[in-house]
């Protein structure tokens, strides 16, 4: 069994609109589903503006609350204190367990901070352009370019369209995956040591754990697999074992490193 488990916390979902595409609505929402129940879902920003026009379109399919927000002073950015107070309202109702911020700004480093500090769960989800501040801050934060499902070409030609279609995910695939570098091979052997048994065997779903303790931007999903297993597999430095489990249906994952 790998590390994403599914909860059944409540989670208040706030979206900031002026800061991301409205196009990743569909992948957004099922990926928070895996951490929990999204049972307040409010959306910020000036609705008058015509930029924020194709996120009115998906409000009412997802379910999710408008909240209008007028931008009082030029270039000063007042969806953001809007999201923070309403975050705070939120925490002091003890209706969640959790928090899911949806933004690529800093400007909520300090509300991921204090969010956990009372004992929410934070995750974070945003472009990979967000500053490191925020998404450390964060328990876990989700990339939204490794969500989002390559786009299709289509064309008349059948023929044409599948080999545009190849060419196109190809090259998305190519921008969006990154490269596992010898710093993120340190990171998982030292989780696994600091980890493993005396044998030096450690339960993956610990590691899996403490790496994202350690880097909560870390998903197997940025390096091109779906799961920890297979990429630890892919490095080729450590032994895996799949053992029975006494207590429940699922087999349990060890790993280790090679001798």
């Amino acid at each position: 069994m790998d590390t994403d488990t599914k909860s059944d916390i409540k989670l208040a979902v706030l979206i900031d609109a002026d800061n991301i595409p409205s196009n990743y609505i569909t992948e957004m929402m099922e990926e928070i589903t895996k951490y929990g129940v999204p049972t307040i879902k409010r959306i910020y920003g000036d609705w008058t503006k015509p930029h924020l026009n194709k996120w009115k379109k998906l409000l009412l399919s997802n379910a999710i609350t408008p909240i209008q927000q007028y931008g009082y002073t030029q270039g000063k950015n007042s969806t953001d204190s809007a999201m923070i107070i309403d975050a705070m309202d939120i925490l002091y109702s003890d209706k969640v367990g959790g928090f899911c911020i949806v933004s690529s700004d800093s400007d909520f480093t300090r509300l991921a901070t204090r969010l956990r500090e009372a004992g929410m769960k934070v995750f974070g989800i945003g472009e990979k352009k967000t500053p490191d501040p925020f998404m450390v801050a964060c328990d876990k934060f989700i990339y939204l370019e490794i969500l989002k499902e390559d786009d299709e070409e289509t064309e008349t030609d059948l023929e044409t369209n599948t080999t545009k279609k190849v060419a196109k995910q190809k090259t998305k695939k190519r921008k969006q995956i990154a490269r596992v570098t010898p710093k993120v091979v340190k990171l998982i052997s030292n989780t696994i040591n600091d980890v493993a048994d005396e044998d030096g065997w450690a339960f993956l779903g610990d590691v899996g754990s403490s790496i994202q303790k350690k880097q909560p931007n870390f998903d197997s999903r940025n390096y091109g697999f779906q799961k920890l297993t297979p990429l630890i597999d892919h490095i080729g430095k450590f032994e895996i074992e799949v053992r029975e489990n006494v207590r429940g249906r699922f087999k349990l994952i060890y790993v280790k490193e090679k001798e």
